[in-house]
């Protein structure tokens, strides 16, 4: 019998890790539910089992945690200030302040501000209370039970006072811890609500609006100006600027026309589009995108497991210390029990490691989330961490250029340009590598139609070129190598002498033919984007100690190219194994090693290397997949920006880390000389969880 499948939940109210620790313990205690596997980072529960919302969100009535279907569009939150937990605070807080006047006025004993205090208690602390107590009852010890021992302590004491102030600080630092979280994830939140829910179809002769999850592969989409498009596609009729921004980062719009490649979530200017539909709902560049930046705010970085270990035997240590506290004094010294009890309740709740267990995934959390808005995808905290200590950075050359055809020579006397450029099209449409797209580019300039010719058994030879089978020909375009190895055609002296003039002068040359003889050269310019110098020079200035750029080309079109692009040293003529070898050579040496390129012939580098980093990433599945790193968009300029973060990120992960074990060190000093109260204790550890929080929501301020 075949296991249930996993459903997914989202959570609303996911605070603290213990609390999502508690919630999935519950879940996989309901009747019927045979696992549950929560991600904190990203607020999201999967559930094996029959269980319903219903009981699921029962499970998690302690935290007031709301649930929802995966699928389903979030309901619009109220405003944090009217939301009903938040107004019960500023109630109490209210009820408090009157209260300590109160206190002033009145003498020693008046009951008047213990009903205010009392009151103060009772309103903010009532659901503290209920599952403190159910807590007591199960003896299962968290920061909820601790609460309501110390602060039905403090009443029995005749503290009401201290007792009320505890309740309020702990009412005040979750709603706080809440608002942060939420913040931290409105992110990837905000990235599910850029694509319309529903497009308007064409199917056959009739237009109708249909939702998202019943559009098919092959419907015909109509893309109005000023609407965003619901779905990938390829454009099949029109031509528009599209805004991109919410894929790819960029600034700019970018033009495209027919059989242009576009993405659900991006916005249309000023043309009609026909858009053949090419990926189901689930499966376009955006739905990619959230589900691996989600998959990424669960994985462990390198220091929050550190963090998971030693909360490990920090915990147990620290309850010892408080029992140690309470016992020991009033046996051996004879102290007094009260006072004694007291002290070590507070160091229990001072020892309490919610500051130190989230300082961690917050940080990681707001930081990928950050990123996928500036268009770059960070699959996980540990590439997170290991891109801010890179020490050297390998480039693929053609991801730093923008290519352009500058010399097209026909070499047969049977096929004018145009057929010759058809041909060199139709097989280039095929690919993904950047030069492709120069030709592609010249062929819609001359308004040549290869869209009508068909490619068959169309192959890709790794690091040569292309092959592919038209109208009963076979074709080869690439570098001039392949002709000998795969074609067996032979050079005259006249073509091998044009071919050194173009890579003499920098030019990358790629020749066509069929299985007889030459049809044409093609000579593309490769001119160095100024964005890719700017990302090169900004890397410098990071820190960042060297920089090597990798080719398939010629060495002289490399040197040119490399000296243009201000990296430290160029290696030419490289196959994919090459590159391997060489990023492999360089992590002897410099230990933390990125490699940058497309994604598909580079993926063997990038799998070697300690940080892969693939451009392009819309356009390519491959990307999505190979990298740790992808940036969306097709230029370096995200490069130093992701660099950036990461280091930035890194430092607060420590900062976070230091604050909330020095915080609870000195407070845990104060207790020799009996200066801890029970409000202090709560403050150290309410306020180290809040400081901890704001500064890692700081991560949201990092801009390029």
């Amino acid at each position: 019998m075949a296991e249930s499948p996993m459903k997914t939940y989202r959570i609303q109210g996911l605070s603290c890790t213990n609390c999502a620790a508690k919630f999935e313990n519950n879940v996989r205690e309901l009747e019927g539910v045979k696992d549950a596997k929560i991600n904190f980072g990203a607020s999201k529960i999967s559930v094996q089992g029959s269980a319903t919302i219903e009981e699921i969100e029962k499970a998690g009535a302690f935290d007031n945690l709301k649930i929802r279907d995966e699928q389903e569009q979030a309901t619009q939150k109220e405003p944090f200030w009217k939301q009903k937990e938040n107004i019960k605070v500023v109630f109490s807080v209210i009820l408090l302040l009157v209260s300590w006047i109160l206190d002033s006025r009145y003498a020693d004993g008046s009951i008047m501000p213990v009903i205010g205090y009392a009151a103060a208690i009772i309103v903010g602390g009532y659901s503290l209370f209920v599952n403190g107590l159910k807590n007591l009852v199960r003896l299962r010890f968290d920061m909820h039970t601790l609460m309501t021992v110390a602060i039905i302590g403090a009443a029995v004491l005749g503290e009401w006072g201290e007792g009320a102030t505890v309740v309020i600080l702990f009412a005040i630092s979750e709603a706080l811890e809440k608002y942060s979280m939420d913040k931290a994830r409105n992110s990837i939140e905000s990235l599910m609500n850029i694509a319309p829910k529903e497009a308007l179809i064409r199917r056959g002769h009739h237009e109708m609006m249909v939702a998202v999850d019943e559009i098919e592969v092959g419907d015909i989409m109509i893309v109005k100006p000023g609407q965003k498009l619901a779905m990938d596609g390829r454009i099949m009729k029109g031509a528009s600027t599209l805004n991109q921004a919410a894929i790819t980062g960029e600034s700019e719009p970018v033009f495209k026309t027919v059989e242009g490649e576009v993405f659900a979530g991006t916005l249309n200017g000023e043309g009609l589009l026909e858009v053949e539909v090419t990926k189901r709902v689930e499966d376009t560049t955006i739905a990619k995108i959230i589900h691996l930046v989600e998959e990424a705010q669960a994985e462990k970085a390198p220091s929050q497991a550190f963090v998971d270990k030693f909360a490990k035997f920090y915990t147990p240590a620290i309850m010892l210390i408080a029992l140690a506290i309470a016992v020991l004094p009033p046996i051996v010294m004879n102290g007094d029990w009260s006072e004694w009890i007291y002290r070590g309740l507070a160091v229990l709740v001072v020892g309490c490691p919610c500051a130190l267990v989230i300082s961690t995934p917050i940080a990681i959390v707001t930081a990928i989330g950050n990123a996928a808005k500036h268009g770059v995808l960070i699959k996980g905290g540990v590439h997170l961490e290991e891109a801010g200590a890179l020490k050297a950075i390998a480039f693929d050359k053609t991801g730093t250029l923008t290519p352009e055809v500058t010399d097209f020579t026909v070499l047969s006397d049977d096929l004018n340009e145009q057929d010759v450029l058809a041909i060199a099209a139709a097989l280039e449409s095929r690919s993904q590598h950047p030069l492709a797209t120069a030709i592609l580019q010249k062929a819609e300039n001359h308004d040549v139609d290869y869209h009508s010719l068909l490619v068959e058994d169309f192959t890709a030879i790794t690091g040569k070129g292309l092959k592919g089978k038209i109208n009963q020909g076979i074709y080869y375009i690439g570098k001039p190598h392949l002709f000998e190895e795969e074609a067996g055609l032979v050079f005259s002296d006249d073509v091998l002498k044009l071919i050194s003039v173009y890579q003499n002068t920098g030019k990358t040359v790629m020749v066509l033919s069929d299985q007889v003889k030459l049809l044409a050269l093609i000579a593309v310019s490769d001119e160095i984007r100024e964005s890719s110098k700017e990302a090169i020079r900004k890397l410098h200035a990071l820190g960042i100690e060297k920089t090597i750029m990798l080719t398939g080309d010629n060495i002289g079109t490399a040197k040119a190219i490399g000296a243009a692009a201000g990296v430290h040293e160029i290696e030419a003529e490289l196959l994919p194994q090459d590159k391997l070898t060489i990023i492999k050579r360089w992590k002897q040496k410099y230990d933390r090693v990125a490699m940058v390129g497309d994604g598909v012939n580079d993926a063997p580098a990038l799998a070697a290397s300690t940080v892969g980093i693939a451009m392009g990433g819309a356009g390519t599945d491959t990307a999505l997949e190979t990298a740790d790193i992808a940036l969306m968009g097709d230029d370096l300029s995200k490069l130093p920006y992701t660099i950036s973060l990461s280091r930035k990120t890194l430092k607060i992960i420590k900062q976070n880390i230091t604050f909330s074990l020095v915080i609870k060190i000195l407070a845990l000093l104060l207790i020799a000389p009996g200066w801890l109260t029970l409000w202090m204790a709560i403050f150290a550890d309410m306020g180290a969880t809040l400081l901890v929080t704001l500064n890692s929501l700081r991560l949201l301020r990092i801009k390029e």
